[in-house]
């Protein structure tokens, strides 16, 4: 009788996991999309004036060297070339 018990017990832990665990995501979605509209589009918008490191060991302006002259694309990569 205790094993019949104890499967009974573990069977509705079971489905209340399965219940609970996409609710819990169901409740948090309406604050994921409020966060992704907050986003502020930067494609096509012109930038401020600001200098970087080239690979070849100097400082590049983007102002006097670029702006005007070239189209910009800048890319991160997380964790790049790192030992992560």
């Amino acid at each position: 009788m205790k094993l019949i018990a104890k499967e009974v017990l573990m069977r509705r832990k079971t489905v209340y996991g399965f219940l609970l665990v996409p609710l819990f995501f169901l409740l948090l979605l309406p604050l994921s999309n409020s966060e992704a509209k907050k986003k502020v589009e930067l494609v096509g918008k012109e930038t401020l004036n600001f200098t970087l490191p080239s690979t070849h060991d100097r400082v590049i302006n983007y102002a006097e060297e670029y702006y005007g002259k070239y189209h910009l694309i800048i890319t991160f990569f997380p964790a790049a070339y790192t030992p992560v």
